[in-house]
């Protein structure tokens, strides 16, 4: 049995591409989710010969994992999905109540496309859009982007939606 290594807590686009990838490759195997790609290649090297990591191309310097890590890792798989609706969302119902936005690094344009959000706002940088969605949650920070599965599992209401982003996901394994 494979298991994939990647991004969490549970509703991150890399969770999705994991399912996607193990399904498409008939491998019979399973997620395990971590904070960061870097905890992931951390535990992953310690596991069975037969464990992946599965990283989004746009994740904030993914370039330095693979190459701190060309003694340990290789690239073996790229592939493109659809990630899940990528939301802005929020409890408040008042774009002028919004000062302070979570967002994963990657996606954090996004805030910068909501018509009438308030341009003078606090961008609060978190390790995944899902986490994004649970800070928000728990009143840490006032809106999100967000897939629309963390937004809707935090009980978030979609002030936006930018739908799908096609997105690329490497493979690595590794190195024996």
């Amino acid at each position: 049995m494979i298991t994939v290594h990647t991004l969490g807590p549970t509703g991150t686009n890399c969770e999705k591409a994991a399912h996607l990838w193990l399904k498409n490759n008939g491998h019979d195997g399973a997620v395990k989710l971590h904070q960061t790609l870097e905890d992931a290649v951390k535990h992953m090297l310690t596991t069975d010969q037969g464990d992946v990591l599965l990283g989004c191309i746009v994740y904030p310097h993914l370039h330095h994992l693979v190459f701190n890590n060309l003694n340990n890792l290789k690239l073996v798989d790229c592939f493109v999905m659809d990630t899940h609706n990528m939301v802005f969302a929020s409890k408040k119902a008042e774009l002028e109540e919004i000062k302070i936005v979570g967002s994963h690094p990657a996606p954090q344009d996004l805030i910068h496309k909501v018509p009438g959000l308030n341009k003078e706002l606090s961008i609060k940088l978190l390790n995944s859009n899902s986490e994004a969605a649970r800070q928000c949650e728990v009143d840490a920070v006032d809106a999100c982007i967000s897939t629309n599965i963390s937004a809707q599992s935090s009980g978030l209401t979609v002030l936006a939606d930018f739908g799908p982003v096609p997105m690329g996901f490497s493979i690595h394994a590794k190195i024996i």
